[in-house]
């Protein structure tokens, strides 16, 4: 559907994504992207955030041949959603960027240089596209691969017209928090004591615990989508939810 959400899980919370089944007899194919960007030593502990933009309230930037879809980051739109406060995202210092771009064939599209130049480290995902037609500042992608590119300088994307389908990009961005990394599972944190602790947290806790009876909680597809934190319910209907 596009929707966009933001979970910053700080000291601690339950999460999942649920995803309707839609057609008893077909297939239901499910593409999306969860990309974890850590979180700073001082801010580790923090009460958990969040935020859920649907698909209508997401930007995009198009110039007929190809579209930019800005999860974050202030490039090609003069406004974005913000992500929780505590994220490190939320700082325009630290020049998060995450764009989804999609070219059509003949189409073309430049990425201007990262706000902070050389500060951040900027990584070009192609994720969808045939080989030997997408071109990447002249030079032809063979595969699916990621690509660690200048951030001080902009970046030309074009795909053939003789293409039989679209070709896509993720742009990850962001200046380094400089820190080093211990994770388990899904906990991530600076060192591997921390890492037991939260264990210990969450043996204790259960981070606020699940809000549903069962774990593998079935909902009716007409039910729709939604979103669920504090015990407050949003639905598309509703305006974007930041807690």
């Amino acid at each position: 559907m596009g929707d966009v959400q933001w979970m910053t899980a700080g000291e601690g919370v339950v999460h999942s994504e649920m995803f309707p089944l839609l057609r008893t007899l077909a297939d239901n194919p499910t593409r999306f992207f969860q990309i974890w960007l850590n979180l700073p030593s001082n801010k580790k502990m923090v009460k958990p955030g969040f935020a859920m933009f649907w698909a209508d309230q997401v930007p995009k930037w198009t110039n007929g041949k190809a579209t930019v879809t800005v999860w974050a980051g202030n490039y090609f739109v003069e406004t974005n959603n913000a992500p929780p406060e505590a994220s490190w995202a939320s700082n325009p210092d630290h020049d998060v960027a995450i764009l989804h771009m999609s070219i059509q064939p003949g189409g073309q599209l430049t990425l201007p240089p990262a706000h902070k130049g050389n500060e951040v480290n900027r990584s070009l995902f192609y994720i969808e596209g045939g080989s030997q037609q997408m071109k990447v500042d002249g030079q032809e992608i063979n595969e699916k691969v990621v690509l660690q590119v200048r951030p001080d300088q902009e970046v030309k994307l074009e795909l053939s017209e003789s293409a039989t389908r679209p070709g896509e990009f993720l742009l990850l961005q962001g200046k380094p928090i400089a820190e080093p990394v211990a994770q388990h599972g899904p906990f991530v944190m600076n060192t591997r004591q921390e890492i037991q602790q939260a264990f210990m947290d969450y043996q204790r806790t259960k981070f606020g615990g699940w809000p549903w009876p069962r774990d593998d909680m079935v909902f009716p597809k007409e039910k729709g989508r939604f979103a669920k934190s504090n015990g407050k319910e949003v639905t598309p209907r509703d305006v974007a939810c930041i807690e």
